[in-house]
């Protein structure tokens, strides 16, 4: 892929969503398969607004890291970053969709999952010095060796560009909260951009007050700070201003993906310069769009769905 725009570090894994809802996974009678993992996610969102996007993972030598490789080329995002780890399995994720809104995730990750164990000789150094954007997430340095390796990546990267973190905080990959803070904090101090929800800043900068995180990762140097309040909507502070966004009103089918929605869309009013507002009430539709749909990269909106929305 030629003037590539996005590249985003971490995780992918194979969805299986359940076709029947309502119920646990102990009643489940078939499940439908779909690309995943939140770096993969953004990186696929991304392209779907039309940015050049690559993701850079792992994958075990298995037939569903084929699928992997496969369902990201139909995605229209570039593979050629995509290693194999060949003593690991891809990571599979089962999704119980009760309840809609916050559906219970089961990782089969064990012992760990390919996409932690990047090296630093599986980097495109080329690539991170000169892509316009670079994505990376907290999961990305819950385990070595990928902690030190996106670590060397930001150091690298020097804070040049639109470099974003994705806060990204899962507790079942950490062994506890203050590990996480400690991780996760360290990487503050080399982006630029930070996107999370409240109980993700609470990690990272120690409240799940909204205005006084944004004060606290704007002060760590980060030029634009993007906080997501739920069913409050948005807030986005930069050190010239800060905006609320309220939220679009839809009927959940899935949450799972509407973070990875909104970041793609993010990504995409960081390339095209918009104002944080603008920003902010963009990927606030995207968002909503996937919550409203079944399946992660799968549903990942157009600009023209999205304008569609912005205009009711």
């Amino acid at each position: 892929m030629t003037g590539l725009e996005v590249l985003t570090v971490g995780r992918v894994g194979v969805d299986l969503y359940p076709q029947q809802s309502g119920v646990g996974l102990a009643e489940v009678e078939t499940f439908a398969k779909f690309l995943g993992g939140t770096a993969t996610n953004v990186a696929v969102a991304a392209a779907r607004l039309g940015r050049r996007a690559a993701v850079l993972t792992k994958v075990g030598p298995d037939g569903f890291g084929d699928y992997v490789r496969s369902a990201l080329a139909d995605f229209g995002v570039s593979a050629g970053y995509v290693t194999t780890n060949p003593d690991l399995l891809t990571p599979v994720v089962f999704c119980e969709l009760n309840p809609p809104a916050d559906p219970p995730l089961l990782f089969y990750r064990a012992p760990i999952a390919p996409d932690l164990t990047l090296t630093e000789d599986e980097i495109p150094w080329d690539v991170v010095d000169s892509v316009p954007l670079l994505w990376v997430t907290g999961t990305g340095v819950s385990a070595e060796p990928a902690r030190s390796t996106q670590r060397t990546i930001l150091e690298r990267r020097g804070r040049r560009g639109h470099t974003v973190l994705d806060l990204d905080y899962r507790p079942m990959f950490w062994p506890d909260e203050a590990t996480a803070h400690a991780e996760i904090g360290w990487m503050l101090d080399h982006v630029n951009v930070v996107v999370g929800n409240r109980t993700e800043v609470r990690i990272a900068v120690g409240t799940a007050e909204p205005d006084e995180a944004a004060d606290r990762l704007l002060a760590r140097g980060v030029r634009l700070a993007v906080i997501k309040r739920g069913a409050e909507g948005v807030l986005i502070a930069t050190e010239s201003g800060r905006w609320s966004v309220p939220p679009c009103r839809v009927e959940v089918v899935c949450g799972l993906g509407a973070g990875d929605g909104f970041g793609g869309a993010l990504i995409h009013g960081l390339l095209a310069a918009w104002d944080p507002q603008r920003i902010a009430t963009y990927a606030n539709a995207a968002g909503a769009l996937v919550a409203s749909r079944l399946a992660c990269a799968d549903a990942m909106p157009t600009n023209a769905e999205i304008e569609e929305v912005l205009c009711i």
